[in-house]
């Protein structure tokens, strides 16, 4: 036991995913299956869990609650409540981990989701269903576009949804004002994994994150997910193989740091009208370091979103703001989302 992860013996028959349940209570995922132990991510305080201790299955996959009783409120990566509002009343719940929107479930990206921001709008148009990185090094304006964006969306009948990983607590509190000051939260969900919580809740906070907004979208709704910032959890998920003793690979990243994040991005999907037209439009952050979007993550992502908004810090700095580098900014399907002139 430690560093958030956990070995144990006797599992024969646990599943690839599967929540466990500790002496003390607290849940455990089921991540590497060996031939002779089980390899665990812990999920909250592993403090007094002890070498020794008893660990049994509960039979069911990694699930959080969903539905509209989120919506306005913060929570933690498991759905709890952490704004001191009280508990979330919702007998509904999604497994964390879902396959992706098949081909024949989806339509083309037809209809538009205006940001607000001129220069997106017109430029790089975003559709509903579509995935838009927005790129940059730090302190160039990512979250500020994001929450411009998801005050924009008041009257649009769009579900928000926040996921800050691995932000400071300070920071997401802010972010949490400025969506209250503006009534923002009537259509919000906020999910925070702050740096303090261990690294499998940085990991998970974005495929829960998703879960909560298929509910809407399996719903015929219509969702925005923000991922802030991928590069946090790229980080978590490396720092929990390590520890699980995966073998690394570019960067010390783990092999599967592409499906990581192609997996959850594909979730974001316009889906056909036999199943109620909803959509989840997911806008992904990764943060670059001097400007490289060549370096490993960057190009991952790049290659898996359709398209990207690259913030430049030399244009922030000469006060261009929103920073939007047009030249190395492109959407991919956005123009057929476009309103005609």
């Amino acid at each position: 036991v430690g560093d958030g992860i956990a070995r144990a013996h006797g599992l024969d028959n646990a599943l690839a995913g599967e929540l466990l349940e500790f002496s003390n209570g607290v849940y455990g995922m089921v991540q590497n299956l060996e031939s002779n132990d089980v390899g665990i991510v812990i999920l909250g305080g592993y403090d007094d869990i002890r070498e020794g201790d008893t660990v049994k299955r509960t039979g069911r996959i990694m699930e959080v609650p969903v539905g509209d009783a989120l919506v306005g409120r913060v929570v933690n990566t498991l759905g709890q409540p952490i704004d001191g509002k009280g508990e979330i009343k919702t007998d509904h719940t999604r497994p964390v981990e879902r396959k992706a929107p098949g081909v024949m479930e989806r339509q083309s990206v037809s209809e538009p989701l205006q940001t607000g921001i001129k220069a997106i709008d017109a430029l790089v148009p975003i559709g509903r269903g579509q995935r838009e990185l927005i790129i940059g090094d730090r302190k160039t304006g990512k979250t500020s576009l994001a929450i411009d964006t998801i005050l924009n969306q008041k009257d649009q009948n769009i579900i928000c949804i926040y996921v800050a990983i691995g932000q400071k607590e300070s920071t997401v509190r802010t972010q949490v004002d400025t969506l209250e000051k503006y009534g923002a939260m009537d259509y919000t969900i906020v999910l925070s994994a702050g740096p303090s919580e261990p690294a499998p809740m940085l990991y998970l906070a974005p495929y829960a994150g998703a879960a909560m907004g298929e509910e809407f979208m399996f719903n015929g709704k219509h969702v925005l997910i923000v991922y802030d910032d991928l590069s946090e959890q790229a980080d978590a998920y490396r720092e929990l193989s390590l520890i699980l003793r995966r073998p690394p690979g570019r960067e010390a990243y783990p092999g599967d740091i592409f499906y990581t994040h192609s997996r959850l991005l594909e979730r974001a999907a316009k889906l056909n009208d036999e199943l109620g037209a909803g959509s989840m439009t997911a806008l992904p952050f990764v943060e670059t370091k001097a400007g490289d979007i060549a370096a490993y993550i960057p190009t991952n992502v790049i290659s898996i979103t359709d398209g990207q908004i690259f913030l430049d810090s030399d244009l922030f700095y000469s006060g261009t703001r929103p920073a939007i580098d047009a030249g190395s900014s492109v959407s991919r399907v956005g123009g057929d989302a476009q309103i005609k002139a």
